[in-house]
């Protein structure tokens, strides 16, 4: 079969097939040629070609993401794979394990004025697990070192703490040769590792810990949907000292969960928050959304801290950390709940009766509001289909998703690693490709705006739906302490121009819909969401002042 003439190329795709790399996103160019060929007749690997490489990075954190397998990305010399950099850090700091392939220029050309040419070695150094530069010769020494370095690259992206890694592939000579070759069979590298767990001495003590402690919180925060620890979650929630709070994006639900931290610690007046403060705080998952509970629990900080997770370096998020437990979650929770006993403690009922309280106040607030952000997501979040995939932006739409509980999402994905607003659609969009089910981006305008790309590539389905929050660009520096009181707040914060929204939908093929009071959509939503024919976008125009002073008073009302 004919392909390309670089056995280095093809030798590369051969290993990425071996090692379980199922999907690659590619953007054209001339020096990546030999790799675009050799990535497009590989049919065991699915490919999809899009022109933008900070799009392409970020659908390809959505797959990979959403797919919970390593994706591959390739691009060609140049500027072309700084382009990556904002997914690649994103990757890195949610430990998502992209495979960055970028062709160079042979080493003798860099410098040199030569045409697409900049220093790429190490150039994604801060933000991947590994950097690789592969050996130009084609010679038998040269095949070899290059395989082994692809085979290194390839186990350390799914290690235990997975990432990106950046794979540099300098090329040379004629780019587009393809010659008649036999399929590549390099030898792949199996990695083996033995099972992690808690040895029985350390599990008991653990369990002695918690069953002697009358006041236990789990926080869990970002997190792939998991069963197993869902359900090790939930023998421990049973306890009366161990409260569970989990974030909007934790994937985690049960009843004797909180899922709407937000709410409650809104309904906790200062001078009762050392009752609702743990002696004993468990946290697992990323980046935490909740600055009202990072406040919380460094103000009244635990005797204990113990953070679950494999991680690269010390994370101390609550500035009071004790212990480091470098295990899987769902296999701690699982040795350790079922040895731990009931404690006599009011601690999880205190929590329960206050969630009673906050939802109280929650339904109250929103009834009295009048049309704004908050009034909007109470009549969106509720209407989502059940099953569905829900995607959020930075920025406003996480923090009022953190306000509400929606147990019949599917799943919930935010780009929290550096909560970045850039790459919001994108995202959303590769996870869509990855699966059957509908998926459904809620996103503010000024982050619709920062990724139309995504939009151009072509791959959105009906499935795929975006509510965009149009409330003129910046929404939430009125809420933010420091720039609402800046005089440069509207000239500097905020865009102050409404986005093309419907011109962008019809530009790219999507059904356009728009709301801009509750029954308007009230009526739309129905609609929106029954659309199958082509993908869809909703508009939802709110006022940016209303929606500033109606969001602070939900924070700062007091228990009644």
């Amino acid at each position: 079969m004919e392909n390309t003439s670089y056995t280095v190329c093809r030798q590369l795709v051969a290993l990425c097939v071996s090692h379980g790399v199922r999907r690659v996103v590619l953007s054209p160019g001339s020096r990546n040629a030999p790799l675009l060929v050799a990535f497009a007749r590989e049919k065991s690997i699915e490919h999809h070609v899009v022109v933008d490489e900070r799009v392409a990075g970020f659908i390809a954190l959505g797959m990979a993401t959403r797919s919970n397998e390593p994706v591959a990305l390739v691009c060609t010399s140049g500027t072309a794979l700084l382009n990556y950099a904002p997914a690649v850090a994103e990757a890195y700091y949610r430990h998502v394990p992209l495979i960055v392939i970028s062709a160079d220029r042979p080493d003798e050309w860099i410098d040199q004025d030569d045409s697409q040419t900049i220093r790429q070695r190490g150039v994604m150094g801060a933000f991947v697990k590994q950097s690789y530069h592969l050996p130009a010769g084609d010679d038998d020494t040269s095949l070899w070192h290059a395989r082994r370095l692809v085979n290194d690259a390839l186990l350390q992206a799914v290690a235990p703490c997975s990432g990106p890694v950046h794979i540099n592939v300098p090329l040379g000579g004629a780019l587009c040769k393809v010659v008649d070759v036999e399929p590549e069979k390099p030898s792949r590298v199996i990695d083996v590792r033995p099972v992690s767990q808690l040895s029985e001495v350390d599990a008991l003590d653990m369990a002695r810990s918690i069953s002697a402690t009358s006041k236990v919180m789990v926080l869990a925060t970002m997190s792939n949907p998991s069963p197993a620890l869902q359900e090790a979650l939930q023998q421990l929630a049973r306890l009366p000292q161990v409260v569970v709070l989990t974030e909007s994006i934790a994937n985690l639900r049960d009843e004797a969960f909180i899922p709407t931290i937000d709410r409650v610690l809104t309904a906790i007046d200062n001078s009762e928050k050392p009752d609702f403060a743990p002696q004993l705080l468990i946290t697992l998952g990323g980046a935490p959304v909740s600055r009202m509970v990072k406040e919380f629990l460094r103000s009244y900080a635990p005797l204990e801290h113990w953070r679950i997770g494999e991680e690269t370096h010390v994370i101390d998020t609550m500035q009071c950390l004790t212990r480091r437990l470098q295990l899987d979650a769902a296999s701690l929770f699982a040795q350790v709940a079922p040895l731990c006993n009931p404690a006599v403690s009011q601690y999880a009922m205190l929590w329960s009766e206050r969630e009673i309280v906050a939802t109280a106040l929650h339904n109250r607030i929103v009834d009295e509001s009048p049309w704004c952000d908050l009034r909007a997501f109470a009549m969106l979040l509720p209407a989502i289909p059940s099953h569905t995939v829900l995607h959020l932006s930075n920025g406003t739409s996480i923090r009022y998703a953190q306000l509400f509980d929606t147990p019949q999402i599917a799943a919930s994905y935010c780009n929290r690693g550096v909560s970045g607003i850039d790459g919001s659609t994108s995202t959303a969009l590769g996870a869509s490709m990855v699966d059957e089910a509908c998926h459904l981006l809620i996103t503010g305008d000024m982050s619709f705006g920062y990724d139309t790309g995504a939009l151009a590539t072509g791959y959105a389905s009906p499935r795929f739906k975006i509510v965009v929050i149009d409330n003129g660009g910046g929404g939430i520096f009125r809420f933010i302490k420091g720039p609402s009181d800046l005089p440069e707040l509207e000239e500097c914060f905020e865009v102050q121009r409404r986005q093309p929204i419907e011109g962008y939908a019809r530009l790219h093929g999507f059904k356009y819909f728009h709301a801009d009071n509750e029954a308007s959509l009230r009526s739309i939503l129905p609609a929106f969401f029954a659309e199958d024919k082509q993908p869809a976008i909703l508009a939802i125009t709110t006022p940016a002042e209303t929606n500033a002073k109606v969001l602070r008073h939900y924070m700062r009302r007091a228990r009644e």
